[in-house]
């Protein structure tokens, strides 16, 4: 099986990307509007800071913060794990499970370029991640 790179995975993809200084309230407005769980917090148009998913405003709002006050740069998930361009969708996927999260944007030079969640990937991928995880355990 021929590893899709993540590049191919994000080929038609127009990333939604902020500046740190909007607000909570406008970031998931955005995110509603386009029916998305993530922005992707950037400075000098496309420069990766930061992160901010429906789990951060989850979190936020359970914490008692103001969304139209509090600023992403206070709440967003900084400096993320990020993938290469040039990397594939199983390693996208190990990413996923070792990392216990659900969106994973994809760099290029340090520049951001699209953003990758569990449900881009086909359940070939995804068969053979389960293939590896239980290789392992069986070594365990």
């Amino acid at each position: 099986m021929q590893d899709r790179s993540s590049a191919e995975i994000i080929r038609d993809q127009r990333p939604l990307t902020v500046p740190p200084d909007l607000s909570v309230a406008q970031a998931c407005a955005a995110m509603h509007k386009r029916r998305l769980g993530a922005v992707m917090v950037v400075v000098d148009l496309d420069r990766l800071v930061g992160i901010f998913t429906g789990r951060d405003a989850v979190r936020c709002l359970a914490e008692g913060c103001d969304a139209i006050h509090t600023r992403l740069e206070q709440v967003m998930t900084r400096n993320p794990t990020t993938l290469a361009s040039e990397q594939t969708a199983i390693d996208a996927l190990r990413l996923f499970n070792d990392g216990g999260f659900r969106h994973l944007p994809i760099c290029h030079k340090g520049r951001v370029i699209g953003i990758v969640s569990r449900h881009d990937f086909r359940a070939m991928e995804h068969a053979r991640l389960d293939e590896e995880t239980r290789f392992f355990e069986i070594l365990r």
